[in-house]
């Protein structure tokens, strides 16, 4: 890393600046004046706790960093702990609160959940109100002052940042990014670009074809006239359930909300240019939340407004900001669409880009803010508007479990979507796809509704899954990731990138891990060789774009080609004890002798299907890969053969009750094959991307292990729960699920473990995770509960 081009000039660049300064020659590039974009007119809101491990770790830092920053450069940045509260209307709320005050104390933090009566605010009115979460460590930040502490210090430090520079366009040379054109023609040639931007920061990327969801809306807030006798200072308080927020500003309050149906503003019309932009008051669209305010804080009723702030902001289409190496182009870093909390994960995002983009791997796992999960479908202008419908209040709104958005839909459909929907599927969202999550009976299994508690779609899931015990089940598996490697060096990149041995006999399906330098697990996959030189690589489907980008990385400088074959097949999972007699009575082919774990050209039904015996529900069964004229037909010839379909909830909870590994909860970037428990996949004898670190954790042990728990009185386990023993949290869950064959309420969890410790010596430990604000009871299991030794799949 020489030199560094970073575009925007406001707390997400200019913090990247500060990060990076004395790692490389780095030039800051503003098309106006520092902070005139976003950044200047931010309320400010410095909150700690988020809803995850990662994006918890990532504010926290501020806290660290703010006060440091002041010491570093004699400039206030206004930081100061002001204490909050998050306060609940609806008592679904407390469910929410409970798990996310169990989180921060994880990491520190001293959030309490409190009784309405418990909050120490004068002149709040509580009526309403079922409980609230406290959290001390909220504070407030000047977001000028603070920028301002930024550049002096990054450029103390050798930064070069540049006002009033404008960037028209990024230079591309084969598909790697090398500099900057600016709007007076120069031309900026760099080894590295971070785009941050903002709003701004999508028409770059749409000129290159990248996709990069933004959309820049009107964002509201006003601020009063002084108010006597405020508490100095004044908490920072969220009503979730009305949508908005209040904070004191030196004796006056400011409030602001989270619109629901918000107004998509355009970064290029013609007042895109004009720094330090106020758009026009609209207090139609406003009072919902002054109403709120005013009965939360009756004072208000004789306090006036001193100013109306309507800004743009920029928010994503899923509302959890973009950060990271855009996939499939090389040199250009990304940190925009910060969803309004720009300010407060200025510290920690521009850190952790700054390592990225030294490192050129995440130096901890970012999976859920990653810019590498970006379908480039959502990137087309009437779906990101669309969103804005929701994307913006799903800021406060209530997070049910399992919760669907309803903006934007019908992005992509499998080419059998018609099919699944006319045998009664209930559809939710797998990464962009529409895919059943449920099969209703009839019109009361519709439009179940959410809850905190018992889903109304377990009985449901649980007659999908009891099919299989004699029957066959369909599930629709089209948007798994499908890629095709072929070439002279195929063997050699997938033998490089894979944990398992892939040089196999043709038509032989391995399951294997692939790594990164540290050895933690950048993928799940099934590679099946389909030919001398030809692989087909089988992973999940949201991380489609990333994992094709991975493989592409890799491919570069080696004679193979890389495909994206995802949207050419349809693939059907053929699942059950049924399956293999169904199977033989609509085709010729050899069902019985047809191992596990390989893959061949079949007729169904007089049509041609490549069928592959894998199962990642536990049962015999094949998944079928069909072209698209072939899909209908096979699919109506197995339904008219008397199998029915499973969905996803269904398969999330015969998954786990199997023990299988679901990537982006129980496995990621961060833990090895060796602490997840996949040992099994790993050829020693070969040599792979990682395996240097895996070497050393098998000759040193391992200090964490991916458990299965079985928890009693069946709590809804979800995940990032805090696994507890002997008073002491010792790790937390990842994923959970009610299976639907056992009945058993299970949950993976990454715990640490003693060096040498053996899976038996871990299941006679006493544990318990907290849930909601209860201590549940969960054992270890040494095996999974359904079919441990793979009898039925394998039969």
């Amino acid at each position: 890393m020489n030199d560094v081009i970073i575009i925007g000039g406001g707390a997400i660049g200019l913090s990247l600046a500060y990060h990076l300064a004395g790692r490389a020659k780095i030039t800051v590039l503003e098309r106006n004046q520092l902070t005139s974009g976003t950044s200047w007119h931010a309320a400010g809101i410095v909150g700690p706790l988020r809803a995850t491990p990662n994006m918890t770790r990532l504010a926290m830092y501020a806290g660290e960093l703010f006060p440091k920053l002041e010491e570093e450069t004699g400039l206030s940045t206004g930081y100061r702990k002001t204490g909050g509260y998050w306060l609940a209307r609806a008592p679904e709320r407390m469910d929410e609160l409970h798990r996310i005050a169990a989180l921060g104390r994880q990491f520190g933090l001293t959030p309490d959940v409190i009784r309405p009566a418990d909050i120490n605010l004068p002149g709040l009115n509580t009526d309403g109100l079922v409980g609230a979460l406290a959290v001390a460590e909220d504070a407030n930040v000047n977001p000028v002052d603070l920028c301002m502490a930024y550049a002096r210090a990054a450029r103390t430090n050798g930064v070069n940042i540049r006002e009033d520079a404008p960037v028209s366009r990024l230079l591309v040379d084969d598909r790697r990014v090398i500099g900057v054109a600016l709007a007076d023609g120069t031309e900026l040639f760099a080894d590295q670009v971070a785009l941050c931007a903002g709003a701004w920061s999508k028409s770059l990327t749409d000129a290159i074809g990248a996709a990069l969801p933004l959309q820049a809306v009107e964002h509201m807030y006003v601020v009063t006239e002084p108010m006597p006798d405020l508490p100095n200072p004044y908490p920072v308080l969220r009503d979730l359930d009305r949508g908005f927020y209040v904070k004191g500003d030196a004796g006056k309050l400011v409030i602001g909300g989270f619109e629901p149906g918000a107004k998509v503003w355009n970064a290029l019309g013609p007042e895109g240019d004009r720094p330090f932009l106020e758009l026009p008051e609209d207090w139609d669209q406003f009072m919902p939340f002054m109403e709120g305010a005013l009965s939360l804080i009756p004072a208000l009723a004789d306090t006036g407004i001193q100013h109306f702030m309507n800004g743009p902001e920029s928010f994503t289409n899923d509302t959890r900001p973009y950060i990271g190496r855009m996939p499939e182009l090389g040199g250009l870093y990304v940190a925009a669409g910060m969803n309004s909390i720009g300010i407060m994960s200025s510290a920690g995002v521009g850190r952790v880009l700054a390592d990225w983009m030294e490192r050129n791997e995440p130096p901890m796992d970012m999976w859920e803010v990653d810019v590498a999960r970006v379908d480039p479908l959502t990137a087309a202008a009437g779906h990101i508007e669309a969103r804005m419908q929701e994307a913006v209040s799903d800021a406060f709104a209530l997070h049910w479990p399992f919760k669907q958005p309803r903006a934007g839909r019908g992005l992509r459909t499998s080419m059998l979507h018609d099919r699944w929907q006319a045998v009664g599927a209930e559809f939710g969202l797998t990464a962009g796809w529409e895919r059943a999550l449920w099969y209703a009976a009839d019109q009361r299994e519709r439009n179940l509704p959410y809850s905190v508690g018992d889903q109304p779609w377990y009985p449901i899931a649980c007659r999908e899954a009891a099919q299989m015990e004699t029957g066959t089940a369909l599930i629709d598996l089209t948007p798994f990731g499908k890629f095709d490697i072929l070439g002279p060096d195929a063997l050699k990149l997938m033998q490089y990138l894979a944990t398992g041995n892939v040089d196999v006999d043709i038509g032989r399906a391995v399951y294997t891990p692939l790594l990164n330098s540290a050895g933690g697990i950048e993928a799940d996959t099934t590679i099946t060789r389909l030919g001398a030189g030809h692989f087909r690589m089988t992973s999940g489907a949201a991380t489609r774009q990333k994992d094709m980008a991975w493989l592409r990385r890799h491919a570069e400088g080696r004679d193979v080609e890389v495909r994206d074959v995802t949207e050419a097949e349809a693939v059907i999972g053929v699942m059950g004890a049924g399956s293999r007699a169904l199977l033989q009575r609509l085709s010729d082919a050899d069902w019985v002798n047809f191992d596990f774990a390989t893959a061949r050209n079949v007729l169904i039904a007089e049509h041609k299907a490549r069928a592959t015996r894998v199962s990642f529900v536990g049962e015999l069964g094949w998944e079928l890969n069909l072209m698209q004229e072939h899909a209908a037909p096979v699919f109506d010839a197995l339904y008219a053969a008397g199998a029915r379909p499973l969905g996803h909830f269904a398969v999330d909870g015969c998954r786990i009750e199997k023990g299988f590994k679901h990537w982006g909860h129980d496995l990621g970037s961060d833990i090895t094959p060796l602490e997840a428990g996949l040992g099994f996949t790993i050829d020693w004898r070969k040599d792979f991307l990682g395996k240097a670190r895996l070497e050393k954790a098998r000759k040193d042990g391992i200090a964490r292990r991916l458990c299965l728990f079985e928890l009693k009185n069946n709590p809804l386990v979800l995940h990032d729960e805090p696994i507890v023993e002997d008073g002491k949290v010792v790790g937390l869950t990842t994923s959970g699920a009610k299976g639907m064959r056992t009945g058993l309420t299970l949950a993976f969890g990454l715990i640490d473990i003693r060096p040498g410790e053996k899976i038996t010596q871990t299941a006679a430990r006493s544990f318990e995770i907290d849930i909601a604000g209860a201590l549940y009871p969960a054992q270890v299991l040494v095996r999974p509960p359904f079919d441990p030794s793979g009898k039925r799949m394998k039969a």
